[in-house]
């Protein structure tokens, strides 16, 4: 039954969130999803994480998943069909290195891009050209092997695409002009695709008393 099933809270465009509802899709795990609006968080959701930021798992042993990258582990974890874990089995120090910096430097320049109006608007140009350096990087990867995790897609692509693409939509067409041809490739791939798609339906806020969701739908 889904009253069984563990509590995922989440917030729709949060690329931290799209990453584990990616992971857990893929894996067919099922859980209760939770959409919250961070400017009006519950109070449900703060009592079973302090930190008050998505994506948070609450299981049913009462424990508290608070990391996106920890709950993409535990749900390919219980589940891997498409081999999203093989990166982490055959280059884990490279793997650790690679998310490391995609949630720190790069995520830091994303931020003071993006919203520039919350930081120094001034900056936004330099924290642009930052986060292009890094992306020039990633689009020689991809040419070199079509996906960051190697010979397929995988772990390391699906936990950053979701950034990539707010690093787009700052502004698309600076972005669409920039001279990365397989990146483009690849974020285009992953935008139209039934995996990204699938994680990204609409469902109302979260309400005391609501009837659960079930995700994936």
């Amino acid at each position: 039954m889904l009253s069984n099933a563990p509590i995922l809270w989440s917030f729709r465009r949060c690329p931290f969130a799209m990453r584990a509802r990616l992971a857990i899709a893929v894996s067919g795990q099922i859980v209760q999803l939770r959409e919250i609006l961070l400017r009006d968080k519950p109070a449900a959701f703060l009592a079973t994480s302090a930190k008050g930021t998505v994506p948070v798992l609450d299981l049913l042993d009462g424990t508290v998943i608070e990391e996106s990258r920890d709950i993409m582990m535990w749900a390919l974890g219980a589940n891997d069909p498409d081999g999203w874990l093989d990166t982490w089995q055959k280059q884990p120090d490279k793997a650790k290195t690679f998310l490391d910096k995609v949630d720190g430097p790069f995520k830091h320049d994303l931020d003071r891009y993006k919203y520039a109006s919350r930081y120094e608007v001034s900056a936004a140009r330099q924290h642009r050209e930052n986060g292009a350096q890094f992306l020039i990087e990633l689009d020689q990867s991809l040419g070199a092997t079509g996906a960051l995790s190697g010979c397929g897609l995988g772990f390391l692509d699906f936990a950053i695409l979701p950034f990539i693409r707010q690093f787009r939509i700052a502004d698309p067409e600076w972005f669409d002009a920039q001279p990365w041809p397989y990146l483009h490739h690849w974020l285009q791939e992953f935008l139209g695709s039934a995996a990204f798609l699938g994680v990204m339906l609409k469902y109302p806020p979260w309400q005391e008393g609501a009837k659960a969701i079930r995700f994936p739908a």
